[in-house]
């Protein structure tokens, strides 16, 4: 005799959306019995009754059957078949009830006050690509088919190595290329032991500052500075001190009171104000690093894009066994979603940090590291960098020139050293550049503004413009728009 049980959990079975059949039997089944279609102690149909009706074989109506018991929901009595439990919705309306009794902590109760003190001065940007923004290249210049080629090369034959976990601190074939670069390229002395590949620069100052400073150890950072230095040292709970830039770099304290145990410093380009470490500067800091028994952590973010003189050489590579950790990253000479960075470590850090390292993140992407090695070999790394050191130099050009014209030389920030992707607008006293940057932003105009790169209350009022994802078309309507708002805001006459 035909079940009416057969007919409800047959229409359920039509109207549960799935592929898998035992997944959207069991779903149907489910639902039937929590909403009382199937009420308790109703009587299931026999699983060979309900395969010939749904078209299933009976060995996935059988293992259905058998999850819902292993799960409380029927229950089978010998000799007499297979029932819906009785208390299966007793049950549930008891563990719904319980549930309600225990509150969940309130907001943010159960942060620890590390992370909350990171979510009060989180600065990174929801929007990642648009008019102005600072920090991100022109993408759509990369030679993607070239690198595509590259890359299907490399994976039609994947060695063991590129498919496994990564626990050599990356691909030996590109850290041997990284190290030729960076020696021709940067000045940077290092063999391919002391390199380490990195998922970006964030990652590499987190490795840096875990490994090296226990909590309440303090560290030395520019001001103004890169604000995700200064959200690590915090989730580190590392004691910051700022220390003021001027148009030599990083001016050190002679004397201070506590010694620092890492140095962040951008020398080759300060970010963001963009003044260039001069030599005596180095040469002060190197020797208190040495002094102070402190490492130098070296962020060369951009240095590759100089537009007047020669190359800025690195820190690192300015003595023999100097104390400097070189940071340097694939996000401003490719692009950000690469997610490649590098570290260049002092020899008797190598081996520990590159352990660390395989322990707390578990790197992958060997086979983007093996494209990228090729990529590097073949020359077109350095033919892309000569491309978009020309692009960038005319975007920036562009600029400059708009700035003058209907902003005035004054707007100019204070250290222009011709270089990196971005330019400091520099604004009147006691402007509120929060204001503008949301205004800005709000008509999709991506300006930062510069008061937030500080540590303390000093702050100088800019806009940090990013001109490097711009295209040429677009820099002057989008830039008039961005001057309206700040001619507006600071009461000039349009």
């Amino acid at each position: 005799m035909r079940s009416l049980a057969v007919d409800v959990i047959k229409q359920a079975f039509s109207q549960t959306p799935g592929e898998k059949l035992h997944k959207k039997l069991y779903v149907a089944i489910c639902s039937c019995i929590l909403e009382g279609s199937l009420r308790p102690a109703a009587r299931m149909p026999p699983t060979r009754d309900l395969a010939n009706e749904l078209v299933l074989s009976r060995n996935t109506v059988l293992r259905v059957y058998e999850q819902l018991q292993a799960e409380g929901y029927i229950s089978t009595r010998t000799s007499s078949g297979t029932f819906v439990t009785e208390s299966v919705l007793d049950n549930l309306n008891t563990q719904v009830a319980k549930s309600a009794q225990v509150a969940l902590p309130e907001d943010n109760a159960s942060l620890s006050s590390r992370c909350l003190e990171l979510l009060e001065n989180a600065s990174a940007s929801p929007a990642q690509w648009g008019d102005f923004i600072p920090g991100v290249p022109d993408v759509n210049s990369f030679p993607h088919r070239t690198f595509k080629k590259i890359y299907d090369r490399v994976a039609r034959r994947p060695s063991p190595e590129h498919l496994t976990y990564d626990a050599a601190g990356g691909l030996e074939i590109l850290k041997s290329a990284l190290s030729d670069y960076l020696r021709t390229a940067r000045g940077v002395k290092c063999s391919t032991d002391q390199i380490l590949i990195t998922e970006g620069i964030h990652q590499a100052l987190d490795l840096v500052t875990r490994t090296l400073c226990n909590p309440g150890d303090h560290a030395w950072i520019e001001e103004p500075g890169y604000w995700g230095i200064k959200n690590i040292l915090r989730m580190n709970a590392v004691n910051i001190t700022a220390l003021d830039v001027d148009d030599q770099g990083l001016v050190p304290q002679p004397s201070p009171d506590k010694k620092p145990k890492l140095i962040f410093v951008t020398p080759s380009h300060q970010y963001p104000l963009g003044s260039v470490m001069s030599l005596p500067r180095r040469q002060l800091l190197l020797s208190q690093a040495r002094e102070f028994h402190s490492w130098i952590v070296e962020d060369d973010y951009d240095s590759e894009f100089r537009f007047a003189g020669q190359p800025i050489p690195s820190l690192q590579g300015l003595e023999e066994n100097s104390p400097v950790i070189y940071i340097g990253t694939f996000s401003k000479t490719l692009y950000p979603a690469l997610r490649l960075g590098y570290v260049v470590l002092p020899e008797p850090l190598a081996a520990p940090l590159k352990k660390v390292h395989n322990e707390l993140y578990r790197s992958g992407h060997q086979m983007i590291q093996a494209a990228l090695a090729e990529f590097i070999r073949e020359g077109y790394y350095a033919a892309h960098i000569r491309k978009m050191r020309q692009l960038y130099n005319k975007r920036r050009t562009l600029l400059v020139e708009l700035i003058k014209a209907h902003l005035g030389e004054e707007y100019l920030g204070c250290f222009n050293s011709n270089a990196g992707l971005h330019l400091i607008i520099q604004l009147p006293a006691h402007t509120d550049d929060i204001s503008i940057a949301k205004r800005a932003n709000a008509d999709g105009i991506l300006v930062r503004p510069l008061s937030r790169y500080y540590f303390n209350h000093q702050k100088l009022s800019g806009l940090l413009v990013g001109f490097a994802s711009i295209n040429d078309s677009d820099m002057v309507p989008s830039f008039m728009r961005l001057a309206a708002i700040i001619k507006q805001h600071c009461s000039l006459s349009l």
